[in-house]
């Protein structure tokens, strides 16, 4: 499956790399983790081997397909208001999928918003979280650094918005 030195995406955390596999004993039964250190938020976190694909564990994406990410949150059109309860229920749905394009619709979406009309405490942490995810896996990829993928992740959110 993965080995040390891997480069793989969770779902909710974003992007990391795999440091090292180590054995836990829990009740009694030994269970081999993977120790993953997230790029973004310097978090690290111990993900059970056996259990990465119902976790949603996957490859980084290649630097082509990083690309197309950029170039689909730069044309995705952020839809229509939903009330704010159903609007967070079905972000927090998208962002769990692991699928990168879904959770750039989300970042997209709630990066307008806030330029338009501020965000709420549950929305606010939700967009942390996207950011975190989307920009992580770019990084990752290698499609530009950092400052460079956040400038235009700011700015076409900007443009959405009609701040350009």
């Amino acid at each position: 499956m993965y080995c040390i030195g891997d480069k793989v995406v969770h779902p909710m955390h974003g992007a990391g790399i795999i440091k090292d596999v180590k054995k836990i004993m829990l009740s009694g039964v030994e269970r081999e983790y993977f120790v993953v250190c997230f790029i973004v938020g310097n978090m690290i976190s111990d993900i059970p081997v056996d259990g990465c694909e119902k976790i949603g564990i996957r490859d980084v994406i290649s630097k082509t397909e990083a690309q197309s990410v950029l170039d689909f949150f730069r044309t995705y059109d952020v839809g229509d208001d939903i009330n704010w309860n159903r609007r967070q229920r079905e972000n927090m749905e998208k962002l769990k999928s692991g699928d990168i394009y879904r959770v750039a619709g989300v970042l997209k979406e709630l990066m307008c918003r806030e330029k338009r009309k501020g965000l709420s405490t549950s929305e606010r942490k939700t967009l942390g979280s996207a950011r975190q995810i989307i920009l992580s896996e770019l990084i990752m990829s290698e499609v530009a650094g950092e400052n460079d993928i956040e400038l235009i992740l700011d700015e076409c959110a900007a443009a959405a918005a009609g701040q350009s």
